[in-house]
């Protein structure tokens, strides 16, 4: 097991996870109930599964595809979404 890997991998989602919307529904649920060992617990599955899937799918396309062209795909992508998320806030009406 590479430590160095394991790191950056658990801070970078770590602060990607801070404050989304999954986090706030977790809030959510918790705050709505005392069954918070069961959201804990079912939160923390849907995150290693849904971690599991992208690890498994990673392992396909990196036999598939070249490297660059995933990394260059996936940074296009970020830019897209990130972009359209800033430009669809910006072009808003502000509320008030």
């Amino acid at each position: 097991m590479d430590l160095e890997v394991l790191l950056a991998i658990f801070w970078a989602m770590f602060l990607a996870e801070l404050g989304d919307k999954t986090q706030v529904a977790v809030l959510a649920l918790g705050a709505a109930g005392k069954r918070r060992v069961s959201v804990f617990i079912g939160a923390s599955a849907a995150l290693v599964l849904s971690t599991l899937i992208a690890v498994a799918l990673a392992e396909v396309v990196s036999t598939r595809v070249n490297p660059w062209l995933t990394q260059g795909l996936a940074g296009a992508l970020l830019i897209v979404v990130m972009g359209g998320i800033y430009l669809v806030g910006a072009l808003r009406p502000a509320a008030g």
